[in-house]
């Protein structure tokens, strides 16, 4: 799941090594978004990994029902009416990445969804 908020963009999976202890990993490109997630709803997680020579260099596991509460809480902490300027405020640069791929998303429109 990827999942884009006003702190950071994240990418949570499922590792084979996640089933047992039925934690999830969630994976940054960016430390400081993954310190801010951490530092705001998971606080009781395990330390910040660096490397692992993957596209995501930066990851957190962290038990399943936290995961799903920091989500919770994310979603409880909305108080904006638009999210690339409420992201834009802390962060310009996630923001102009953020449009990026909200316009390529865009092409997930349907024709119904299309103005004419």
């Amino acid at each position: 799941m990827w999942i884009q908020t006003t702190i950071g963009f994240f990418s949570i999976v499922q590792k084979p090594e996640d089933v047992a202890g039925d934690t999830l990993t969630i994976r940054a490109r960016s430390r400081e978004h993954l310190e801010a997630l951490k530092l705001a709803y998971l606080q009781e997680s395990g330390p910040i990994q660096v490397g692992g020579a993957t596209d995501y260099p930066y990851r957190l596991v962290a038990d399943r029902m936290a995961v799903e509460d920091a989500v919770s809480m994310a979603v409880a902490a909305i108080d904006y009416s638009n999210f690339k300027d409420a992201v834009a405020e802390n962060d310009p640069n996630a923001a102009a990445i953020y449009g990026k791929v909200w316009a390529q998303l865009r092409g997930l429109t349907d024709d119904e969804g299309l103005s004419h």
